[in-house]
């Protein structure tokens, strides 16, 4: 099957952008002017422009969109204030994670984007469920947003920048919700999230209009086009987990970490699908839970084997590789329960080695998001 392009394809090229398949996709690794790391810390000092354009974008419509979407995630919606995001999963009936998704709540449909590689996936579940809710007498429609494109702006200097090309003013913009903004004559829906652990905003837009956008936001000498590669370092950096990778159908939320999207009111009423597995965990525990760690010597890279001090096998990396910003080697992975304290001396087993890691609390990174008034 040949591969998808996104609207900014032939911009790419232009612009020197190396191509490769990702998620069904033809996707910028990184530019020639700029490798990963180069561009990886760029985007933590100035400010760096992603095409995230694959992501799958949907709008839930209908007057009983927020108890059907309810049903399918575990996010208190009813008590999401309007504007606001929240991260959330998707789950199936044993608990487990179909994707990770950001919802945005707005007073007449709700804007959700989750992942590429999950598209056809959470499209078949979502609209299984919708046909079933329909069927039951409820009020909701899904269309997927296919006309428009995302650009994520991401970095220390992305606000200042956003904030010369609109007319309103950014500063009560807080991190997690959402406007639609005027940027230079662009309609744009704007969120103020990312992926990078730094400040930023996601920014959809008209494909028609996304690489005039692209090229007005890259005359300011601060922002570099960025690629998959500073995308993938920068978030394992923030502590943030990959579909596919650290997060899949067969864990659920609190194994991987992720109890905090399980709002107070759902924690109670459960009515999500896999809630009689999800939520007996909270109290009573997990077998293995996903955590971060710091490793000497050589990177350890996805499915290196996690021991304990007694060569006993407790667990698997998920995602890792070299820190730029720490200039250590880090990674995040599955290990027996018990073994999850910070501090714990572990060992993981690289290219038939063994050596020394240490479990440590995530973000390897602070992160940056606007929060403040």
């Amino acid at each position: 099957m040949p591969l998808k392009k996104t609207a900014l394809y032939d911009f790419h090229i232009e612009k020197g952008g190396k191509m490769v398949p990702f998620a069904g996709w033809s996707m910028p690794v990184q530019y020639s002017n700029l490798g990963v790391l180069a561009s990886h810390l760029h985007t933590r000092e100035n400010a760096s422009l992603f095409d995230v354009s694959h992501m799958l974008q949907m709008r839930l419509s209908g007057r009983d969109r927020v108890s059907f979407l309810e049903n399918l995630v575990v996010a208190d919606l009813e008590e999401l204030p309007l504007d606001s995001s929240t991260l959330s999963v998707f789950t199936n009936e044993n608990g487990g994670i179909i994707d990770d998704t950001v919802i945005c709540k707005h007073d007449d449909h709700i804007h959700i984007v989750s992942n590429a590689a999950c598209a056809d996936k959470d499209l078949t579940h979502i609209r299984k469920e919708i046909s079933k809710f329909q069927q039951r007498g409820g009020d909701v429609d899904l269309k997927v947003i296919d006309d428009h494109a995302l650009l994520a702006l991401q970095g220390p200097k992305a606000a200042s920048i956003l904030q010369e090309l609109c007319n309103k003013d950014l500063r009560d913009f807080m991190f997690m919700t959402a406007r639609h903004l005027n940027i230079k004559g662009f309609d744009c829906h704007v969120t103020r999230s990312g992926y990078t652990g730094e400040d930023g905003f996601e920014i959809g837009v008209s494909s028609s209009a996304s690489v005039q956008l692209a090229n007005l936001l890259l005359k300011y000498p601060s922002v570099q086009l960025a690629g998959l590669g500073a995308r993938d370092s920068l978030r394992l950096e923030a502590g943030l987990c990959l579909y596919g990778h650290d997060l899949d159908d067969t864990t659920t939320p609190v194994e991987a970490g992720l109890t905090w999207t399980i709002g107070k009111r759902r924690r109670k009423e459960g009515g999500f699908l896999g809630a009689e597995h999800i939520l007996p965990q909270i109290k009573g525990g997990v077998m293995h839970r996903r955590i971060g760690l710091i490793i000497e010597g050589a990177p350890a890279r996805e499915n290196a084997e996690i021991y304990n001090n007694e060569n006993e096998l407790i667990g698997k990396v998920t995602s890792g590789g070299p820190s730029p910003s720490l200039q250590k080697n880090i990674a995040m992975g599955y290990i027996k329960s018990g073994y999850h304290k910070p501090s714990t001396e572990l060992q993981v087993k690289v290219r038939n080695r063994m050596q020394k890691a240490q479990v440590v609390k995530m973000p390897f990174v602070p992160t940056k998001y606007y929060n403040k008034k």
